[in-house]
């Protein structure tokens, strides 16, 4: 075999362990709100990239939602042929500077290097080859060549709406993206931390986009200010992107105590506090000096943590409804599928009180205000053979109650808002309740095509990103009548 079509180092993965990149201390990183990893030299990256074996068949790509060509980028980095693997990795990817820094990295669940040993670091490289091309200028607008006649639409500026928008200018169609917000980027900018994801990071690409010819319009509510009809009218076809944004609420007494907030509302704020919005004292929500307890242990949980540290929280608890995951795979979670494994991320690192298998059955306060939660632990029998579930009941006796002053619910998304547009369109939904596709992305309506959380339900912004290429295939394919390649 051709040295060239082997892996650059065939015995790296024995020579150079696994190195993360290196963050600030969790006292340094708690008095500010930007992002605390540091660059990895390049050297170390390439012995990095060196670690990826020539495995022959890359599970890493099966685990990608998007397909990245995983091991072509890592043996380019190892190469020092750095230009060469940003060219790889964007066909694949439209915007590795957002998964490199907040992808949980499914990949790396698959490396086959990670069946006994540290997996690839897949993720880091990612996002230091596309930094890398920023610095070296190589991420410079492209306008397509040619245009179409065709004009979309794509309602939602997040992840979803942002790869169609940016797949479907590619092609040469007319794009619109319509954000109700006053900044485009949907959670990337408004709900997802900036010591996560900085938003100087997305408003880079989205500038890049508009140099490419993709029109944002924000403050543009479909439904409220303009009719989803008029839109249809003026609009060749219509690409829904509007994400998930029915928060899952907690049913229970007490539930309209002042001190209660969904998730994402106390996000939003903080998130735009930071963007330079005023906010009265009145309405701001802090956890200064509150006794703090989160509700749901996913990554909107961990990130209401990260965010009340760096408020100033008196304390911070975080109870999962769900017993605790194992710390390693268990026998009917095998590699290559994702680990269902307690993990612990940054935010949980800087304090936390995690608990699990807890189930809130009221709330009680003084004045209107909330001062504390009653619950009760579960136990979890066997898993159904059918649904795959464990039946839950109450542990006698386990009863409990903790002071809280602020309360913070991160239980999850029930699907889009039906008010408004989808209503005013009529789309089909499914079961669910999310807008129903087929498998090129069209709704129950010819021409209006759907993507992301809208459709897919609440997930992760790799397969939003996913979900909104798919939407911008079918849509081209809608538009022109045959079958092209949209890489």
């Amino acid at each position: 075999m051709d040295e060239e079509k082997l892996m650059g180092d065939v015995t790296g993965f024995i020579k150079y362990s696994r190195e993360d990149l290196h963050k600030q201390s969790i006292v340094e990183r708690l008095k500010h709100w930007k992002e605390f990893y540091e660059p990895m030299p390049e050297e170390n990256l390439r012995n990095q990239g060196a670690r990826c074996m020539d495995c022959g068949v890359p599970f890493c790509q099966e685990g990608c939602p998007i397909g990245n060509i995983i091991p072509d980028w890592n043996d380019l980095v190892f190469r020092d042929r750095w230009r060469e693997a940003i060219d790889r990795l964007h066909k694949t990817n439209n915007f590795p500077e957002f998964t490199g820094r907040i992808c949980p990295a499914p990949c790396e669940n698959s490396c086959v290097l990670g069946i006994n040993a540290p997996p690839v670091t897949i993720k880091n490289i990612e996002v230091s080859i596309i930094e890398k091309a920023y610095q070296e200028g190589w991420v410079e607008p492209q306008p397509p060549k040619q245009r179409t006649r065709k004009t979309v639409a794509v309602i939602g500026s997040g992840p979803a709406g942002l790869a169609c928008a940016d797949q479907l200018n590619k092609l040469g169609h007319r794009v619109t993206v319509y954000e109700k917000n006053e900044v485009c980027g949907g959670l990337l900018v408004l709900g997802i931390p900036d010591f996560k994801l900085e938003k100087w990071v997305v408003e880079r690409r989205l500038k890049r986009m508009e140099a490419e010819g993709v029109v944002f319009k924000t403050k543009v509510h479909v439904g409220v200010d303009i009719s989803a009809k008029e839109l249809r009218a003026k609009f060749d076809s219509i690409v829904l992107c509007g994400g998930a944004e029915s928060p899952r609420d907690l049913p229970v007494e007490g539930r309209d105590l002042q001190g209660v907030y969904f998730a994402m509302d106390y996000l939003t704020q903080q998130n735009r506090i930071n963007n330079g919005h005023k906010v009265s004292p009145g309405a701001w929500v802090t956890a200064k000096g509150k006794k703090v307890i989160v509700l749901g242990g996913g990554d909107t949980g961990s990130d209401c943590i990260g965010t009340a540290n760096r408020q100033g929280a008196f304390s911070v608890v975080n109870f999962e409804l769900l017993p605790r995951p194992p710390k390693e795979r268990s026998q009917d979670n095998p590699w290559p599928n994702w680990a269902l494994i307690e993990r612990t991320s940054t935010s949980h690192e800087e304090g936390v009180q995690r608990d699990y298998a807890i189930m809130t059955k009221k709330l009680t306060g003084e004045n209107g205000q909330l001062k504390k939660l009653h619950a009760v632990r579960l136990a979890f029998g066997p898993k159904d053979p059918v649904t795959g579930r464990s039946p839950m009941q109450e542990i006698a006796g386990s009863q409990f109650e903790l002071e809280v002053d602020l309360l913070l619910l991160a239980l999850g998304f029930l699907g889009p808002v039906k008010n408004g547009m989808i209503e005013e369109l009529g789309v089909e939904l499914d079961h669910r309740g999310n807008v129903k596709a087929d498998k090129n992305k069209m709704t129950s309506i010819p021409g209006i095509f759907t993507a992301g959380d809208m459709t897919r339900g609440q997930s992760l912004v790799v397969w939003a990103i996913h979900e909104g290429r798919a939407a911008a295939q079918g849509t081209h394919n809608y538009l022109m009548k045959s079958v092209v390649s949209c890489s």
